[in-house]
């Protein structure tokens, strides 16, 4: 977005600050170590960053006079130094003529005649002494300076230090060329900087490009970090992790749909046929049977999509024995019409686990259907609620084979295609019991069949 701010120009803005700055605390620290005498061969004062200012207002103090002629009127600013610095001098001299102007200090005319105005040799600029008017230190500066009017040369004696002086230093000192200097160093470093944060930013600009070709079909794809700079790698990690979550939603999102869609088509079908066909004395009761499992089916997807938010529910206090019981006695009148018995075995109180309700009684509820399935005529199911949390679903069936122990819970796995569903009723229970911190496994039935066992001692209170 056009709006939006950009790291490459903050990052640059920054850079320019701290090149500023360094410069700004190099000139100082100069400025500072010659004021000690270390890097100057001559004493220097800190009167000597006032020069700049005096000479600035000498400058602004030409005029040019009707006749065409040059001459200082001291302006404002000059006249308020002058009160304000007792003994502060100057003067101005052409430098074709070597002639003061009107306006200069006679004084310090006087004395710097000969160096402005005779001999082969004529100073662009020096610092000056002045024995008669004080100590002898460098309180005196001469300078070619250029003007509207021409190159003049200015001298000035006995300005004082303010603290606006560093100001006029820094602007001001050398003249225009200082002032052009700055410009062209700055704008060096302002191309210096955008090219290394756009050298820098490189990676992440081709992080940028692998995510853009991310879609819905390709969550798979994961930012390369092989070349990615230390600074970059925890923002990469971080897209990667999310693009992990997205891809485990999106997964979800479509099992849950083949589930709806195998898990249901079945027994609707199997319902359709019945309804199809001439009733015969058990049609209520098929019937029945039918639209248990397809309401079965329905609570099963419906607890995996729940607990398949971000919001599960899972802190719920269940009282397991209460849950199952409720199974067992939805279950018991169609057991009974269909020629079996169920029993339920639990502890007198309750025992109390964490999880989600329905999704705990959905799992129940398939293993009950599964174990009325497998259970032989006149046989009984036994559902067992132990202390430990553990539910224990047992028929006398033909059992589950040892090696089939682990690929039952795999999504649509079957043993033969004569098996009724379409294999993902235990699929579904193991996803539930993972989302609990639980398990769910199966056993042999001592006396034959398969003993099918959900625990969520992992969740058990205290």
């Amino acid at each position: 977005m056009s709006g939006s701010p950009s790291i490459s120009r903050r990052v640059i803005r920054y850079l320019l600050l701290a090149q500023l700055f360094a410069l700004l605390v190099g000139w100082a620290v100069w400025n500072g170590l010659s004021l000690a005498g270390v890097w100057s061969s001559e004493p220097t004062t800190i009167d000597d960053f006032a020069e700049t200012r005096a000479r600035r207002l000498i400058l602004d103090s030409i005029q040019r006079a009707p006749d065409g002629s040059l001459r200082l009127e001291p302006t404002a600013a000059l006249i308020r130094e002058q009160a304000r610095t007792p003994g502060f001098k100057f003067a101005v001299f052409t430098v074709e003529s070597g002639m003061p102007l009107p306006g200069s200090s006679p004084e310090l005319v006087a004395a710097l005649a000969v160096v402005a105005t005779g001999g082969a040799v004529k100073p662009q600029a020096m610092w000056f002494d002045w024995a008669d008017q004080g100590p002898k230190e460098r309180t005196g500066a001469l300078r070619t300076q250029r003007t509207p009017y021409g190159y003049v040369r200015v001298a000035s004696f006995g300005y004082r230090f303010h603290w606006y002086d560093v100001l006029y230093s820094l602007y001001f000192q050398e003249g225009d060329w200082m002032q052009i200097y700055f410009s062209i160093a700055f704008a060096a470093c302002a191309a210096s900087a955008w090219f290394t944060v756009r050298r820098g930013l490189a990676p992440l600009t081709n992080a940028v490009q692998e995510v853009e070709r991310i879609d819905l079909d390709s969550l798979n794809q994961r930012i390369r970090k092989d070349q990615a700079p230390s600074e970059v790698l925890p923002f990469i990690e971080a897209v990667n992790g999310a693009l992990e979550r997205l891809d485990a939603d999106a997964m979800r999102l479509r099992r849950f749909t083949a589930n709806a869609a195998h898990e249901l088509r079945t027994p609707v079908a199997i319902l359709g046929a019945r309804l199809d066909a001439p009733e015969e004395p058990s049609f209520k009761n098929d019937l029945k049977r039918d639209a248990r499992r397809i309401r079965n089916i329905v609570e099963q997807l419906l607890a995996s999509a729940r607990l398949g938010g971000a919001a599960a529910p899972l802190g719920e206090s269940i009282d397991l024995v209460a849950a199952t019981q409720a199974v067992v006695k939805d279950a018991a009148l169609l057991a009974i019409k269909n020629g079996r018995q169920i029993a339920l075995e639990a502890p007198a109180g309750s025992v109390r686990t964490y999880g989600d309700r329905l999704a705990i009684e959905s799992v129940i509820a398939n293993l009950v259907d599964n174990a009325l399935r497998a259970e032989p005529r006149g046989g009984a199911v036994l559902v067992r609620v132990t202390a430990e949390a553990v539910v224990e679903v047992v028929d006398h069936g033909a059992g589950v084979a040892p090696e089939d122990r682990t690929q039952i819970f795999e999504p649509f796995w079957r043993k033969t295609n004569a098996t009724p569903g379409s294999g993902l009723g235990l699929a579904i229970a193991k996803e539930l019991m993972d989302r609990h911190a639980g398990r769910i496994w199966v056993e042999e039935t001592e006396a034959g069949g398969a003993t099918f066992k959900l625990s969520s001692h992992n969740l058990q209170e205290s």
